[in-house]
């Protein structure tokens, strides 16, 4: 810890948390909890920092041993960690410009001005703009709220964007999840005379940004000691600042959920900070109080007695807040997460699903149509994969390049041109350096932005084989410079046999949420076999017993081939969920791997 917050005041979040009530059993959110079950009283085989653990957090030593494995190996930790409270959150005061930025905001409500908040294309930029208009508005201010668009100027401020800025007559301009590389039409906003103030979360050019207040941790000069806030989260921190400095009272957990929707599908670490305040976010949205996020949970054919989980946020919710900007214009999302009323909420979530439904056939067509040309022109041995087409549609490159990485396992950029200009997204394995590998070939590029996880560029189609050679050699020099790529580590851990698997979904549930820094466990058990079979589908269904006698079932989805091929002994590797067709506090083993051990 530096001197500087070593004498810094006591820590006081930005979000108010009165009474404890976003911790302790509150953020427990496993459906069974209420079940009681017998510890394990010992385990002889057991690793001695697991089997203290179990003891005194009073754990499934399956659990105990995936904590201790990431590093966590004291009852007074693991409590931090499974129950994460707003009121420990970093303290939001050495953000470098959050003061200026409430100050400058608050003289906007104070006299009516008129306010641009303006919002990137995907889900973190629409979330984030969400909280700020919305926030605004409750403070009595005149907000117009407008978005980036794939298909007019494309990401961020660009000059497309920057005329319908100045066409929307506010004196003040509030980015969001944007900006932090806009310094050219970010300068021409500001000689006509508006005030920026950018809030954003992706990589600092080493320019200064002609912007008033510029509010991103990545800047060198930020003495915020958490650097992985997402825009949305980094909007709710100026919220917090500008309510302080107008003096009103407002209670701003009410947009918490928004910030675990941007938080989770934007990918960055859910830990520290964003682990308290996604945690918080999921109960906002269990309790479906936004209608615009209860309709789209409706559509999805949620069920609402079950809880949410940050998978579910990120497969069910965050693609179709995506889809109408993949499409199109992705105003619709913005729209349906200030919608007021059930009806209203409702209308658009039908229109968003239609579009969902559109974006997974072109998607669909789009990953074919790639995985053959790799193959056939043998890409697939490559230090990275790049690869582009004039009929793609570059709103779903991004998720294009996503299952590239999750079959190939390397760097991935996808482009789709159009009159000779490309616009494509990069995506790589865990611990990839993607904007390393970008800058090391912007001579081939027109544009590009983004961070180390995920990326967007521009580039003209004549040179797409030039950047073909320089991204891969760029990959090339990065992996044979790092020792250690910064994976993740392996999400693997024994079931144990005496572990109770009804206790061990309970445990792993107030794992939650998982994503990027905080691995879903994958369990691994030897089992017997009582029953195999393929179900309709092509699915494998199964029963299962554990050494120590329990029983579950297990569903293994397109492995019923395999159900002819096993013994009475097989090796099963999956995730346990409550098993909602028996009930009763039965369990459910995915099976994801399975092989006989006879």
């Amino acid at each position: 810890m530096s001197e500087a917050h070593a004498q810094s005041p006591p820590k006081r979040p930005f979000v108010d948390d009165p009474d404890g009530a976003w911790s302790t059993a509150h953020c427990i959110m496993a459906s069974n909890a209420a079940v009681e079950i017998p510890r394990p009283s010992g385990h002889a085989d057991a690793h001695p920092d697991a089997l203290e653990l179990s003891r005194s957090a009073q754990l499934t030593l399956t659990v105990s041993r995936w904590l201790v494995g990431r590093g966590l190996r004291d009852a007074a930790s693991v409590a931090r960690f499974l129950d994460p409270r707003l009121q420990d959150m970093t303290d939001p005061s050495q953000m470098a410009d959050r003061q200026l930025a409430a100050e400058r905001i608050a003289r906007a409500v104070r006299v009516g001005e008129s306010i641009c908040v303006f919002g990137d294309y995907d889900c973190d930029g629409i979330t984030s703009a969400a909280i700020m208009t919305s926030v605004l508005r409750a403070l009595g201010a005149k907000v117009t709220p407008l978005l980036a668009s794939r298909f007019d100027g494309g990401y961020g401020v660009s000059a497309a964007a920057t005329r319908r800025i100045v066409a929307s007559g506010a004196s003040l301009l509030i980015t969001c999840d944007c900006g932090s590389s806009d310094h050219t039409s970010l300068a021409e906003l500001g000689k006509g005379g508006i005030d920026i103030v950018v809030i954003d979360h992706h990589l600092v050019p080493a320019e200064p940004l002609p912007a008033l207040a510029f509010l991103n941790p990545n800047r060198p000069d930020c003495g915020f000691d958490f650097k992985g806030l997402a825009s949305c989260g980094l909007a709710l921190s100026i919220a917090a600042a500008l309510r302080k400095e107008l003096g009103k009272d407002l209670d701003l957990r009410k947009w918490l959920d928004l910030v675990a929707i941007g938080t989770i599908a934007d990918v960055v670490p859910l830990e520290r900070d964003n682990r308290a305040l996604t945690r918080a976010g999921l109960l906002r949205i269990a309790g479906g109080e936004r209608p615009g996020v209860r309709a789209l949970l409706e559509l999805a054919r949620f069920d609402a007695a079950s809880r949410i989980s940050g998978e579910d946020v990120a497969f069910r919710i965050a693609p179709r807040i995506n889809a109408p900007g993949r499409l199109g214009p992705p105003d619709l999302a913005l729209e349906l997460l200030l919608a007021d009323t059930p009806d209203a909420a409702r209308g658009i979530a039908a229109q968003i699903e239609q579009l969902q439904k559109e974006r997974r056939a072109i998607q669909d067509r789009m990953i074919a149509e790639a995985v053959e040309e790799i193959e056939r022109e043998s890409w697939a041995d490559r230090a990275a994969i790049v690869i582009g087409r004039a009929d793609w549609n570059h709103g779903i490159v991004g998720i294009v390049a996503g299952r590239l990485v999750g079959r190939y396992g390397k760097p991935c950029v996808v482009i789709g041109f159009e009159d000779g200009r490309g616009r494509g997204s990069v995506r790589g394995p865990a611990g990839s350096r993607l904007h390393d590998a970008l800058t090391d070939s912007k001579s081939v590029l027109e544009r590009f932005g983004g961070h180390q996880a995920a990326a967007g560029l521009e580039v003209r189609e004549d040179r797409l084989g030039e950047l073909r050679e320089a991204f891969e050699a760029a990959c090339t020099r990065i992996a044979e410079s790092t020792d250690a790529v910064g994976a993740e580590p392996q999400a693997t851990v024994l079931l144990e046999p005496g572990d109770d698997p009804r206790q061990v979904l309970a445990d792993l549930e107030r794992l939650e949420p998982c994503g990027q820094g905080n691995p879903q466990p994958q369990l691994v058990a030897d089992v017997r076999v009582v029953a195999a079979r393929e179900v309709r589908g092509g699915h494998l269904k199964l029963e299962l017993e554990l050494s120590g006698g329990a029983r579950l079932s297990g569903f293994g989805p397109s492995l019923g081939a395999q159900a002819g091929e096993l013994g009475s002994r097989a090796q099963v590797r999956g995730s346990l969920r409550a098993d909602s067709y028996r009930g009763g506090g039965a369990v459910e083993m995915r099976v994801s791997e399975v092989r006989s051990l006879e």
